[in-house]
């Protein structure tokens, strides 16, 4: 390994205090980290060498005879990577990672309660009209025996003994040091050498709630009400989690929805279809009359404005369509057979009464003709 000076190395002026040898080691290291430059020799060199300048420099000892005699002061006592890098490699790799750091220099163990979900099933009318349901749901609530600690009442959690309280365990090979969660206490510095009966040492129990969820007009399948604050219980003081109630509308026997309008069949006799009429028909605010004008045909649509759905996030109120589907009669007497078969004939003769069959059979009488010239 190369004999730069090991300020140089670092970066820093002579008389750098040690809080300006961390930072400045933490940035050198970060930089020529092997695994930001896989494969680079070069940097895993600049690594090593920052390493070792460090582990001089922040010995106050090592760092006078280095001032005093240069390398020749402390060749032979440098060991690449046997001094405390505690915080310094804690902090690199908590950027590299992703690796959140509590006081102390052991994790956080104050955490938010997890999210629940709960699906709720509605009719349409409550979904279009809002309501108000009462769900029942279980759910993780802090201990109140031992205040969520998990300790026994009149005992307290002791420091966890693999890594003293400290909630993080250093591991080293050569110049290479981390440190990771302690797998004893998962970071939380802690044991329970009493654990408390109710809880048996987790600081929560699981009840069952009860919950008022008003659900405003306008919803649909796929919407979300949010509950805050009503899921889990947060760990070790954390706040709880929040509560998604899912919504999902059941199929109506009449009604379909289309966004903001709604759709229906509304089946008339082939004699109102002819002649005309009047018929009640029914909407979410009640039954209205509709008009059916004199030859209507299957699949006519007809639009009631205003009938249908205001939308949960504004605009106005949407339309009913209601689309008439002509009905055969069916079970026929001898009588209305004959009298058909009379107007069968009648209409036969007179002709233009049926257009949409009249043009049909034309098309296909020219298209029949077209293949065969």
């Amino acid at each position: 390994m190369s004999k730069r000076d090991y300020y140089e190395i670092l970066g820093v002026s002579r008389d750098a205090s040690e809080a300006d040898l961390k930072k400045a080691y933490r940035r050198v290291a970060m930089k020529h980290h092997p695994d930001r430059n896989p494969g680079d020799d070069t940097a895993e060199d600049r690594f090593k060498e920052a390493n070792v300048a460090f582990e001089v420099l922040s010995d106050p000892q090592k760092r006078s005879r280095y001032d005093q005699y240069g390398h020749a002061g402390v060749d032979g006592q440098s060991s690449g990577g046997n001094a405390d890098f505690g915080d310094i490699f804690g902090d690199i790799f908590g950027d590299i990672f992703g690796g959140a750091r509590g006081a102390g220099g052991g994790r956080s163990q104050v955490r938010k309660g997890a999210d629940l979900r709960y699906n709720l099933e509605l009719d349409l009318e409550d979904a279009v009209k809002g309501t108000t349901a009462k769900i029942r749901i279980p759910v993780a609530v802090t201990c109140t025996t031992c205040s969520g600690s998990g300790a026994k009442k009149g005992s307290v959690p002791v420091d966890c003994s693999t890594c003293n309280g400290v909630g993080q365990v250093r591991m080293q090979q050569g110049f290479f040091a981390v440190q990771q969660t302690c797998p004893r206490c998962r970071g939380s510095g802690k044991q329970i050498k009493d654990p408390c009966q109710t809880c048996h040492g987790r600081g929560q129990v699981e009840e069952q709630k009860t919950l008022s969820v008003k659900v405003p007009p306008g919803v649909d399948s796929g919407d979300r009400i949010r509950l805050s604050g009503e899921g889990q219980a947060g760990l070790h003081g954390g706040p709880a989690g929040d509560l998604y109630v899912q919504i999902s509308v059941r199929e109506h026997k009449l009604f379909e929805r289309d966004g903001r309008d709604l759709q229906c069949e509304i089946p008339i006799s082939f004699v109102d279809a002819a002649l005309g009429g009047e018929l009640e028909v029914p909407t979410l605010d009640g039954r209205v009359k509709l008009k059916i004008p004199a030859e209507t045909q299957t699949g006519k649509l007809f639009r009631l404005r205003g009938k249908g759905v205001t939308p949960i996030r504004g605009g106005g109120p949407g339309d009913l369509l209601c689309r008439v589907v002509v009905e055969t009669p069916v079970k026929l007497t001898k009588r209305q057979k004959e009298l058909l078969h009379e107007f069968h004939d009648i209409a036969e003769s007179e002709g233009q009464q049926s257009p949409k069959k009249t043009s049909w059979f034309d098309g296909v009488k020219k298209f029949v003709d077209e293949l065969r010239t």
